[in-house]
């Protein structure tokens, strides 16, 4: 996709087409932009009074969550941080009245800069397990045993 064009060259185009040096479309060669870029912008500028770039606008559909709900669910998380997306689920529409699905919700609570990993930075568990510890992959081989099935296989010849 192409770059937009800074608004410095917008400004530096309608400057001079304001001061008579050429028409758009000779202007357009000498900045080397397409005529019809220089026509859309000066049109736009007819019709806004500026010659920056308009902002943006945010595309896509209006979030249901509120900032109501947004605390709320925040302070679920932090009360209780063991809770599921489907009980935070159920409770949103009980509590706000909003449906919203669970991998909508997991983005919220994510952009909300809360989740649900375990941190690494906390403690280990200090229950010790009652069986001997493993050997490491690297070590002896485990004693396997042998099937003994009548398979072909397996038959002494």
């Amino acid at each position: 996709m192409p770059k937009t064009y800074s608004d410095d060259l917008r400004c530096k185009l309608l400057e001079a087409y304001e001061a008579g040096e050429g028409s758009l479309a000779q202007l357009a060669k000498r900045f080397r932009v397409s005529a019809a870029w220089a026509k859309k912008i000066h049109s736009a500028q007819k019709r806004t009074g500026q010659r920056e770039r308009p902002t943006g606008r945010k595309r896509g559909r209006r979030s249901r969550v509120t900032e109501a709900a947004r605390q709320y669910l925040a302070a679920q998380v932090k009360s209780q941080p063991d809770r599921t997306l489907a009980t935070l689920q159920e409770d949103l529409e009980r509590q706000h009245r909003i449906q919203i699905g669970v991998t909508q919700l997991w983005n919220i609570l994510k952009s909300m800069g809360l989740n649900f990993k375990k941190s690494r930075s906390t403690p280990l568990n200090k229950t010790v397990s009652g069986s001997p510890p493993t050997e490491s992959a690297g070590g002896k081989k485990a004693n396997r045993s042998v099937p003994r099935t009548s398979s072909s296989w397996t038959k002494a010849v």
